[in-house]
This record gives structure tokens, C-alpha cells and sequence, in this order.
């Protein structure tokens, strides 16, 4: 077949023109020659199979190069339009995101785990109400009064002090020692 005048792919640019990746695939006709025939097939037979065997392996080949130059012709509209690898993986992706959203194993499974979530949030304020009446309970016991009434007491003897007017705090060492400077730190 001759691949010059071949008129590969009509909607090609390149008409006619054999992809630089693709060959011919020879067709080795002294094997088949060397094969003794097949028994019960004539010699007439034999060479209209051989014949046939020809004709399909040329089909093949020309359909490589259709393929090649569709693939080459397709490409080069992607390009055009801008869509690029990345473009098809996106949709590709965003396609198989929607795929496994609608499936029943994902449905059963947000269900199963939304119940889970109210359940836990039920707990969890059950919880929280109990720790909190304990609190409430707690704070109104004797033990806790007592203490509360003790930490007032210290309270109001440290901060008694400034209240009044003075700025010095009673000496932890009973001595006349000089009161600290304002701008010592701490």
C-alpha cells in the first residue's frame, strides 16, 4: 500500500502524512512460505488465506495511522480550547468525588455517623448538666461556705488596705521597715 498518496484521516490537517511514532509492521512472507500448509487446505485456499492475512495486516496498519492522527488532531483542539491534563484530572476527580456522594455506602455511612454525632451531643450535655448541678451542689455545702468565707476575710484584709486610702501593705515582719517604691517590678 502506498502510504504517500493514502488519504489517511479527512478531518486531519495532515492529510496523508504517516505519524512520526508509527510504522509499518512488515509482513514477513518467507515464514509463511516455509509453514507447511495446514492439512485439508488446498494450495488455491492457502493463497487466497495468505492473500486475506495480507489485506487485514494492511488494515491494521492504516488504522494505527488513523488513530495516531485523530489522537494528534484531538489533542491539538485541547490545546486550542486551553484544556490542559490538568483540566481533565479536575474533572475527572470532581466526577468521581460526585460518583462515591451518591453511592449507598457513603449515604448509609453519613447517616450511621450524623446519629453517632447527636447521640454524642446528647451525652455530652447530660454530662456537662450533671457536672454542673454537682458544682451548684457543692458550693452551697458547709465545707465550701466555710472556705469561701476565709478566702473573703484574706481578701478583704489585702485589699482593705488600699480601699481606705493607704498604699502600703501592714509589714509581713512586723518591723517599721520602708514601704517599696511604686516602680519596683515584680
Amino acid at each position: 500500500m502506498d502510504s504517500a498518496g493514502q488519504d489517511i484521516n479527512l478531518n486531519s490537517p495532515n492529510k496523508g502524512l504517516l505519524s512520526d511514532s508509527m510504522t509499518d509492521v512488515p509482513v514477513d512472507t518467507t515464514v509463511a512460505a516455509q509453514t507447511p500448509a495446514v492439512e485439508g487446505l488446498t494450495e488455491a485456499e492457502e493463497e487466497e488465506l495468505r492473500a486475506e492475512l495480507a489485506k487485514v495486516e494492511e488494515e491494521i496498519v492504516t488504522l494505527r495511522q488513523v488513530l495516531a492522527a485523530k489522537e494528534r488532531h484531538c489533542a491539538e483542539l485541547k490545546r486550542k480550547l486551553g484544556l490542559s491534563a490538568l483540566e481533565g484530572l479536575k474533572q475527572n476527580l470532581s466526577r468521581s468525588w460526585h460518583d462515591v456522594q451518591v453511592s449507598n455506602a457513603y449515604k448509609k455511612t453519613q447517616e450511621t455517623l450524623s446519629q453517632a454525632g447527636q447521640k454524642t451531643s446528647a451525652a455530652l450535655s447530660t454530662v456537662g448538666s450533671a457536672i454542673s448541678r454537682k458544682l451548684g451542689d457543692m458550693r452551697n455545702s458547709a465545707t465550701f461556705k466555710s472556705f469561701e468565707d476565709r478566702v473573703g476575710n484574706i481578701k478583704s484584709k489585702v485589699v482593705g488596705g488600699r480601699e481606705n486610702g493607704t498604699e502600703n501593705l501592714p509589714s509581713l515582719t512586723g518591723s517599721g521597715a520602708k514601704p517599696l517604691p511604686d516602680h519596683t517590678p515584680f
